[in-house]
């Protein structure tokens, strides 16, 4: 009885495994791929994938901080990223196994090895700006023709976001970026670990914090395309698929996108391996195929965010690489600012002011 107990139970933790080595579980940003994509992974590799999605570091960071996410590939941004490979979150790359890692984009690496040095522990998905999404013909109707659509004047002046209210301003709930915008407003190191400069940031973001209509990490996309607001405050690729949903549905609505002229934070999106993967070599073959060159064009066309693969830009649609507010020009690119994680410490701070900032107490 007892041997055949512990053959039961050895053949059904075997049968497990092998599930386990058929599965590739990938835990990404919503509205982050062609899904298209996902179905041509599954029939080329013959695994079946298991694509999950959160809208904010911070839900992802907890999972994997708190090991044993269960994902075998996921994908934090930049200053995340840095502090869960401190924490041991993360296991390096096999390269070996990623032959088209030649693919990888030299100038978007140089930039990324801030976060992960030599990018031993992450390839880079997509990249962007954080900035100001508006719908032209509504703001213009509230503060007229010469709005400080290009400026965080727009979002962070109260005399303009009073007016704002009435067609509805979102806001990201992503302090990470929220903060930085609001220093730079003031002229301040957007990359401070100063708390008294990141004190600033406080009452630029009271100020307003009334006239914001929600703070959310992806309704501000159909909330823009559908003309419920006027104004987000959010992430590149988001905004230009806001504004091209707009299009697709003969609404009426028409969508700008402007990285601040006071500067705004260039981020990157960043695909690892945690360090409890359960299936690292199916982790490895998913990541190869996101980095060949036709699947990473084909990412891009459908986002509408510039991506780290070089090799997939001459397979970008014109709407896409020759757009800068995807791909920057010159003097863009010199405006734009990154930053660092904050110190346990003063993340400490920066969580117990945005709190404080959200609930309007």
């Amino acid at each position: 009885m007892k041997r055949t107990l512990l053959t039961l139970t050895m053949t059904a933790a075997v049968s497990a495994m092998a599930a386990q080595a058929d599965e590739v579980r990938v835990y990404n940003w919503s509205d982050y791929i062609d899904e298209d994509l996902l179905t041509q992974f599954e029939e080329e590799t013959g695994l079946k994938l298991i694509y999950d999605v959160f809208d904010s570091n911070e839900v992802l960071e907890t999972k994997m901080l708190a090991g044993g996410s269960g994902y075998d590939v996921v994908v934090p941004s930049g200053t995340f990223l840095q502090r869960q490979i401190t924490a041991g979150a993360f296991q390096k790359l096999d390269l070996s196994q990623l032959s088209n890692h030649g693919n990888m984009w030299d100038v978007i690496e140089a930039r990324t090895e801030q976060y992960d040095p030599e990018n031993a522990y992450s390839i880079n998905y997509m990249w962007g700006t954080t900035g100001l999404g508006v719908n032209t013909g509504k703001v213009a109707e509230v503060l007229g023709d010469d709005a400080p659509i290009g400026s965080l004047e727009l979002i962070f002046n109260p005399a303009n976001m009073e007016k704002l209210a009435s067609c509805g301003v979102h806001f990201l709930d992503a302090p990470a970026e929220m903060i930085p915008a609001a220093l730079a407003y003031l002229g301040e190191n957007p990359d401070s670990h100063d708390k008294d400069v990141i004190a600033k940031a406080e009452a630029v973001l009271t100020a307003v914090r009334p006239h914001v209509q929600k703070f959310h990490s992806s309704e501000y996309i159909n909330a823009l395309a559908n003309g419920d607001i006027c104004v987000a405050f959010g992430w590149s690729g988001d905004i230009l698929q806001a504004r091209d949903r707009a299009w697709e549905a003969e609404n009426g609505v028409e969508i700008a996108y402007n990285a601040p002229s006071e500067g705004a934070l260039m981020w990157f999106d960043q695909m690892a391996v945690p360090v409890d993967a359960p299936n690292p070599e199916g982790a490895h073959i998913f990541l190869n195929f996101i980095m060949d060159a036709k699947n990473a064009a084909a990412a891009s066309n459908y986002v509408y965010y510039a991506n780290g693969n070089e090799a997939s830009q001459p397979l970008l649609v014109e709407d896409v690489i020759g757009d800068t507010a995807i791909y920057p020009d010159e003097a863009t690119l010199e405006n734009l600012y990154t930053t660092s994680p904050y110190p346990q410490k003063i993340q400490r701070v920066v969580t117990r002011m945005w709190t404080k900032v959200k609930s309007g107490t």
